[in-house]
């Protein structure tokens, strides 16, 4: 992987209730990375029993019917999540239930991270807002 030419990069917990992934999303991640606007870094996924007992798998280690909704994506999976990173987003999964842990550089905004490094410049904030609060927004002013 190319440091210096990294865009900004971000992740996201995706939960699955009943322990089954579905292929919606494989497929939009599909379509993300062939369009280069993401690029994939991480993928793992968690699954915890009725018990509570933990299971963490990387996308080799799903069974047939869950590994072929991922065989398709096209990214650099690099394992950068520590186990100590899994175990802490694992404590939020309740029992009985999956999830996917997503890490991806946008690289959509790679070359504007690059001309924002090549002229000095340093990130001071960079939020995500939620679209239900910019819906709310927008809702409010328009009343």
């Amino acid at each position: 992987m190319d440091l210096a030419h990294l865009g900004p990069v971000e992740y996201a917990v995706i939960a699955f209730p009943g322990n089954r992934f579905r292929g919606e999303i494989a497929t939009e991640l599909d379509k993300l990375i062939s369009k280069g606007i993401v690029r994939i870094i991480d993928l793992t996924f968690i699954k915890r029993d009725a018990d509570g007992t933990l299971e963490i798998l990387e996308l080799d280690a799903l069974d047939a019917q869950e590994a072929r909704q991922f065989t398709d994506l096209d990214g650099e999976i690099a394992g950068l999540l520590s186990l100590e990173d899994i175990e802490l987003v694992a404590e939020e999964i309740p029992a009985g239930n999956s999830a996917a842990i997503v890490v991806w550089e946008d690289s959509w905004a790679a070359d504007l991270a690059r001309a924002v490094r090549a002229a000095d410049g340093v990130l001071v904030t960079h939020e995500r807002i939620p679209a239900a609060v910019v819906e709310q927004s927008i809702a409010a002013a328009a009343a």
